[in-house]
């Protein structure tokens, strides 16, 4: 028996938007060879907060669009891609980027070609070539996460002022108390309801909640 028939829903805005995205993947790879992430250059000792997030997003996209074709949930990995996308496109709106983030932005652009290579091979081998590199991106390895950067050091704490909830901090997971009470009581809006007074009491529940008493 023949397989079943199945609809393919497509419109002409949907490939008008794919034709979009592939000029963005092309304009990120010239972009990024214009903030001077286009040669070869040494992985600096460390990275600012800026540059190590878009590589966090990039790893973390890079491990997940790989379980994803491997599962064949192919629209959960272009999904993923697109979001990816926009982190770059921010990375790249830095009009003089620093050493440490021009090396991320090369990094996330060859993370990016690698990525969209098996759904737009043309493509990924125009870029892959554009970015310097002299082999074919057909013959490259499946690249690999940095496991490092697939664990999130900072959370999301929120600030409540009486007991009720005003605003939220990111603070290091290992940040101890005095760093979160410091950091709570810095919000503008802890601020003004403090009123050039000192909170009386300030309860800090590690890793979930902050509330200043004024």
């Amino acid at each position: 028996d023949s397989p079943p028939e199945r609809d393919v829903q497509w419109t002409e805005a949907g490939v008008a938007g794919a034709s979009r995205f592939v000029q963005r993947v092309w304009r990120f790879v010239d972009d990024a060879i214009a903030k001077g992430a286009g040669g070869d250059t040494e992985m600096p000792g460390s990275f600012s907060d800026d540059a190590l997030a878009l590589r966090r997003v990039a790893h973390k996209t890079l491990d997940q669009v790989g379980s994803d074709i491997e599962g064949l949930r192919f629209n959960v990995a272009v999904a993923k891609i697109y979001e990816f996308a926009n982190a770059l496109q921010s990375a790249l709106a830095q009009d003089e980027p620093k050493p440490d983030m021009q090396w991320a932005v090369r990094e996330a652009a060859e993370i990016m070609v690698q990525l969209v290579g098996p759904m737009m091979p043309h493509l990924g081998e125009e870029c892959w070539a554009r970015l310097g590199n002299n082999t074919l991106l057909a013959d490259q390895p499946w690249p690999v996460a940095d496991p490092a950067l697939l664990v999130d050091d900072r959370i999301t704490v929120a600030v409540q002022v009486n007991g009720k909830r005003r605003d939220e901090i990111s603070v290091a997971k290992t940040a101890d108390k005095a760093a979160v009470e410091a950091a709570a009581l810095a919000l503008e809006s802890v601020q003004r309801a403090l009123d050039g007074n000192a909170p009386k009491r300030v309860i800090v529940v590690p890793q979930r909640i902050v509330n200043v008493v004024v």
